[in-house]
């Protein structure tokens, strides 16, 4: 195989998230936080891309442009809006997207928790409570009808950087400027592990194979930044990584590098920066988390299940993703068993405390209309696909 091409049978899709694209998610935690005093989000969600209407729309747009492969999300707080009151409309919305994925010869591949839950679960201990653990596999058991017929379904979405998110919350309200992830808040980072392994427990045997979502980064070090690196890679990575070590599969979610010198986490070069928390513009970064993530994991399915850059400039995402998918192609001729590629995002969308400013999509969204308007980035992918491989 040479570097430029993919196994037989591998995916390439796009993916997108419940509450980034969905709109009008009124009953969830981040809802709630958009609307508080002093929201350290930049704008409201709101109607986000409307496509929880306009879904049969999107999925048109991934299947036109030859992909195979669409990843979207359960928004729990739909489909138990309060505790025990479970809303079977909503959950029958979802069957549609999948059968509707299915139907345009598109692997579905769904998350059962992408980082929002429930205001009533907030309420009551959130990830951290005694009873969610419980709570989750009750979820889990009742939209068992979505996911047993999904090709893949994530757990939860990047605990790692779910387990993050207090400290850069923390670091937004002191009005701190965040650049890079910080170490996760260890308690919640056990808690999340703890509620991936009661996940699982619901899942294996009932579905086609299941596993978590982390985000991957390539750890570099800086003269004297060793050990600091080898720390923080420990804590933000390799804990989950053996947690993951007896699922089906991991997911990986890759956008940038992390470097450390000896006073830890250095800020990259003004000029490398890219729109989303300054993060390091390094597409080779796919590969080595990847072909690391294989190493610490031997034989482990791995798909990439978010890669790609928040940019203006459609030819630069093209360069980079282009970039991105060489060292991949890289990882997979390593020995690295990869078994599919799914950009983020399909569209423009929200982007948490972001707001709408970074664009990630490789279509675009008229804010006031929510017309859809293909880039050539998705133009240039299906081809890729189509190909299986790199021209």
């Amino acid at each position: 195989m040479t570097a430029a091409q993919f196994p037989e049978g591998f995916l390439w899709g796009a993916a997108t998230a419940a509450h980034q694209v969905e709109g009008g998610n009124v009953n969830n935690d981040h809802w709630e936080a958009e609307h508080s005093p002093h929201s350290p989000f930049a704008e409201p969600s709101g109607d986000a891309c409307d496509s929880w209407h306009r879904w049969p729309e999107d999925l048109d747009l991934v299947a036109g442009a030859g992909l195979t492969a669409y990843r979207f999300s359960l928004e729990w707080s739909r489909i138990e809006p309060e505790e025990g009151e479970f809303s079977r409309a909503a959950l029958d919305h979802y069957r549609r997207v999948l059968d509707g994925c299915r139907d345009r010869g598109l692997a579905p591949v769904v998350t059962l928790v992408h980082f929002t839950q429930p205001r009533w679960l907030l309420r009551d201990g959130g990830w951290t409570g005694q009873k969610t653990g419980d709570r989750l596999a009750r979820f889990a058991e009742y939209a068992l009808p979505v996911l047993a017929d999904a090709e893949y379904v994530c757990t939860l979405n990047e605990p790692n950087l779910m387990a993050a998110q207090p400290v850069m919350g923390a670091m937004a309200m002191r009005g701190e400027e965040i650049r890079g992830l910080p170490r996760p808040d260890q308690g919640v980072a056990e808690a999340l592990l703890g509620l991936h392994g009661r996940a699982m427990d619901v899942l294996r045997g009932n579905v086609r194979a299941a596993g978590m979502t982390l985000v991957g980064r390539e750890h570099l070090a800086e003269p004297g930044g060793e050990e600091r690196m080898r720390e923080e890679r420990a804590a933000f990575e390799d804990q989950f990584l053996e947690v993951a070590r007896d699922d089906d599969f991991l997911g990986l979610q890759v956008y940038t590098a992390a470097r450390f010198d000896g006073g830890g986490l250095v800020a990259p070069a003004p000029e490398l920066q890219t729109l989303a928390h300054g993060m390091e513009r390094r597409p080779q970064a796919l590969g080595a988390a990847v072909a690391r993530a294989a190493e610490v994991l031997p034989g482990l399915p791995l798909l990439v299940t978010e890669n790609g850059i928040a940019t203006a400039d459609d030819d630069d995402r093209i360069a980079f993703t282009r970039d991105a998918l060489t060292s991949l192609a890289g990882a997979v001729e390593g020995g690295a068993d990869v078994r599919g590629y799914l950009h983020w995002s399909l569209l423009d969308n929200f982007e948490w405390m972001l707001g709408y400013r970074p664009t990630f999509g490789l279509v675009a969204v008229d804010r006031r209309t929510f017309a859809r308007t293909p880039k050539p980035s998705l133009i240039w992918l299906g081809e890729v696909a189509r190909r299986n491989g790199l021209a």
